[in-house]
Formats: C-alpha cells, structure tokens, sequence
C-alpha cells in the first residue's frame, strides 16, 4: 500500500518521494526476521533493475553475484510476479501495480472501483515520475528483443514462421511448442493465469539460457492475475506489440 509519508522516513527510504509503501509478507521466513529484528525493515527488491526478477534464492545468488554476502532460502516465490501496489493516497484507490492480489479482488474489498494508472499499461507519461517500482518503459526483460504478439494461436505460428531465422524463439504456452515452428519456451498453461505468473520470469531466463536473440511472445488477457502477467510481458517487451 502506498501511504502518504510520515516525517520520521528517511528520503532513502521513499527514494525521494512524498509517499512510501508499506507491505506485510505472507512467507513465514520474512515475518521471522521481522520478528527478529523487532523494527520495520526498509530494502530494496533482489533483483537488478530491468531484468527479469527472480524468483528462487538460485537466481537471487546469481543475479547478485559479489554483491551480497547471503541469501535466505525460503523455497521459490509462491505467486511468481511482483506483490500489487496500490496507492491510498488520493480520493480513489489506483492500482500502480497489478500482481497476484486482482483489481477485482480490491474492488470487492475496499468496495469502491480501484483506478488503473495509465502506467499500467502504457509509458510513463513525459515528465512523470514512477510511483512503483516496475513501471519504466522497460522492465522484467531478458536479453533477448521480445515482441508481444496479439492473436489467436494459428495467426501467432503464422507470423512466427514468416519471421524465423537464428535465434528466434517462441515465448508460448504449454502443449504448443510443437505448433510454432521454431525453438519455445512456455510459460504456464493458456487456462490458468497462476500457472503463467508462477512460470513467467523463470521462463524469461530461460530464455537467455538457451541463447535466444529474438523472442515472440503470445499474449495473455488482460484481467484478473493475467493483467499482472500482460503487464510484465509488456515492459519486457519496451511496448513492441504486433496484432495479426
């Protein structure tokens, strides 16, 4: 939740901003040394800005490679995208971030309609600046050019294989590798938006693994956890979006 800032915060701590967000992990390994510290703690995410972020204590260790003296493994990220944020800071609640907790799901709760920023979904505007972390122009993204390709299953393998050659790559779900024509990686199953959020970023270092120079990647819908996923997809991809 972003909250209007208390004066006793630190600018490093709101990285400048008149706001700060506050959040309580669910993982029982991050409430202990809460507990154990005895005092909220402030830090950044595990990850390097712009890249994929990670999603085990592996990827945390070699992302951060020299920088960090440890890790503490709690097992892989349940959800796999980013937590929600959401800012309480105006008269209606505006979703910054989407991630596992849903637009609907706010909705519901705070009984009100939750506002989605136009950073969501788009650009930040020219001259406005990132209430959340994850909302640069480019974000999440693997080494790789990736394209965000709108369509049905059979225009998507169209356009992939007018575009084939040396390095290309499908970003797909499951059980359609053999469809596409050329080397894919899946990220979760078409019907189950939890399976892409929890395969994503995984799937996105793959990618870099196996060598991929140019990604084509199907696109998710646009609600419920599936706007967490479109959105990370999106960013990764710098807003390259092909519709066929």
């Amino acid at each position: 939740m972003v909250l209007p800032r208390g004066a006793a915060l630190a600018d490093a701590v709101c990285a400048g901003l008149d706001t700060a967000a506050v959040r309580m992990p669910s993982h029982p390994v991050a409430q202990a040394v809460i507990r154990a510290a005895g005092v909220p703690l402030a830090a950044p995410s595990a990850n390097l800005s712009g890249s994929p972020s990670p999603t085990t204590a592996r990827d945390v260790m070699a992302d951060m490679d020299g920088r960090i003296p440890m890790v503490l493994d709690g097992g892989a990220c349940e959800v796999g995208v980013e937590s929600t944020v959401v800012s309480l800071t105006g008269p209606q609640p505006v979703l910054l971030r989407p991630g596992g907790i849903t637009r609907e799901q706010l909705q519901q709760v705070l009984g009100c309609e939750v506002v989605l920023a136009h950073a969501v979904l788009h650009g930040l505007r020219e001259g406005e600046t990132a209430a959340s972390p994850g909302m640069k122009y480019k974000h999440y993204a693997p080494k790789a050019q990736l394209t965000l390709v709108k369509g049905s299953l059979d225009a998507y393998c169209e356009y992939i294989r007018n575009h084939a050659g040396p390095g290309v790559f499908a970003l797909c779900y499951e059980g359609e590798e053999s469809a596409v024509g050329v080397p894919a990686v899946t990220y979760g199953r078409r019907e189950s938006a939890a399976s892409q959020a929890h395969a994503l970023f995984t799937s996105l270092r793959e990618l870099d693994r196996q060598g991929a120079r140019i990604v084509y990647a199907r696109c998710p819908q646009e609600d419920g956890v599936a706007l967490a996923v479109y959105n990370r997809i999106l960013r990764a991809a710098a807003f390259r979006v092909v519709e066929v």
